[in-house]
């Protein structure tokens, strides 16, 4: 790393107990689903006449409730990213990635949204250059730049071009968001796992197969620093906050904080492995979901169903919760604060997602569950709603649904069907305009990812 950079890294800054195992049977409310139902430098355009439509009844699964939908991916080809511009809906604006190699920006909203904005009126942007499927996609925290990461061990960036032919276009305009020029392609270390923009300037993070953690300086592609201390696949990463750090997790078992800035760790701790061990077993003792609270709370989830609160920043165990079943995936794992941090994040819950068809809701200061919320089959994905609404929760589900949920009381609110198979990605934004059906002070928007390649749009 350049002097130049550590600094700007440094600029981009702004600002014990014993172990507790929880059981299931601990938990204090269990609720039942109650089955109510390129190598180019500019972007390829879709045909003029792509005009995608919204079956009345799938194949197989439940009749669809979807308000529209987007089929822009090669027909059973599975989405495996999806993320919302982090202005949504100034512009209302995804991004997804897929099996065929090929990602697109898209707006999500159906025609029959009117205004400005809509599928109609904004022609999906055609990301190619991929070889291989892409397993992460990710807009930049200003929205300015978009970046994907691809089982053939390339990161490869966009950006956003707002003047062109000496005309500037207003940002309400679709014209702002019309054109993404390719900026690089950077070579990572194998399979590319996860991105990871920093929060506060144009530095990307990405976790690959072969262990190894790059850092890139953006729009030159310099790459800043490679970090290597795991010895197994790298699973998850986040920049806890302010940003002067990295957060890693691989399959392991290792959890390691860094300091990218010198190059090296703070901590490496070994999470789910016991010391004595006679072998390490990914399948048993790999962290799979990673997450942190804004207290600086770190949860791990395993792919044996367990997980542990860390404290930072010398990464020490203080919880083991034990509520989901053995051999099943804990896939995500998320804190919320239900009071919209009033009384000092007495509000704060951990959300765990598992294979084996179980959320729990945890207290995140006694590790006490609160409550369960059971689905048909495993969960893949889930993500909070935004304020005003950051009590609730969706979920994405094998079965074909999605699900919101309230996590004060794990109530299911709604049931949002319309894939035939197995649904591999959630995202939920603010609605433009208009009522919630489910009288929220806000309409808001549930997005998903399906495995048939087609993202589909609730109002909630």
């Amino acid at each position: 790393m350049t002097p130049e950079e550590e600094r700007q890294l440094e600029n981009n800054q702004e600002e014990e107990e014993e172990d507790v195992v929880l059981a299931a049977e601990d938990v204090a409310e269990v609720l039942e689903d109650d089955g109510l139902k390129p190598d180019e430098d500019m972007e390829e355009d879709l045909p003029a006449d792509h005009e995608p439509m919204i079956k009345d009844e799938e194949e197989k699964g439940k009749p669809s409730n979807a308000w529209g939908g987007t089929f822009l991916h090669k027909p059973g080809s599975s989405i495996f990213a999806l993320a919302l511009h982090p202005m949504f809906p100034n512009p209302p604006l995804a991004v997804t990635g897929g099996q065929d190699d090929v990602a697109y920006v898209f707006c999500p909203l159906p025609p029959s949204q009117g205004g400005a904005w809509n599928r109609d009126t904004y022609q999906p942007v055609r990301l190619t250059g991929h070889t291989d499927s892409i397993a992460c996609a990710s807009f930049s925290n200003d929205g300015e730049y978009v970046a994907t990461g691809g089982l053939d061990g390339r990161v490869r960036v966009w950006r956003r071009v707002k003047t062109r032919r000496g005309v500037t276009y207003d940002d309400a305009d679709p014209e702002a968001w019309r054109f993404w020029e390719f900026i690089t392609s950077l070579e990572a270390g194998g399979d590319v796992h996860w991105l990871q923009w920093h929060p506060k300037g144009p530095v990307l993070a990405a976790g690959c197969e072969d262990a190894s953690v790059w850092l890139w300086n953006l729009p030159s592609g310099r790459t800043m620093t490679v970090l290597s201390s795991h010895t197994m696949a790298c699973t998850a990463g986040i920049f806890p906050p302010p940003g002067k750090q990295l957060l890693t997790a691989s399959l392991d078992s290792s959890l390691v904080l860094w300091n990218p800035a010198a190059g090296s760790h703070e901590f490496k701790s070994s999470i789910f492995y016991p010391p004595h061990a006679p072998e390490l077993d990914p399948s048993v003792h790999g962290i799979t979901s990673l997450a942190i609270a804004p207290s600086g709370l770190v949860a791990c989830g395993s792919a044996n169903g367990r997980i542990r609160l860390i404290a930072m920043p010398r990464g020490e165990c203080v919880q083991t919760l034990d509520a989901h079943d053995k051999n099943e995936s804990v896939e995500g794992l998320v804190f919320m604060d239900l009071l919209g941090g009033r009384d000092g994040g007495k509000g704060v819950v951990l959300v765990s997602a598992s294979t084996d068809g179980q959320c729990f809701v945890f207290d995140a200061t006694t590790g006490r569950g609160r409550a369960m919320m059971k689905h048909p089959a495993a969960v893949t994905a889930m993500t909070p709603h935004p304020a005003p609404s950051q009590h609730l929760i969706t979920t994405a589900c094998t079965d074909g649904s999605l699900r919101t949920w309230d996590v004060r009381n794990g109530i299911l609110l709604a049931e949002h069907t319309g894939h035939p198979g197995a649904v591999l990605g959630v995202a939920v934004g603010k609605a433009p305009d208009g009522e919630s059906p489910l009288g929220l002070p806000e309409a808001q928007l549930v997005i998903s990812a399906g495995e048939e390649g087609a993202s589909l749009i609730w109002r909630v």
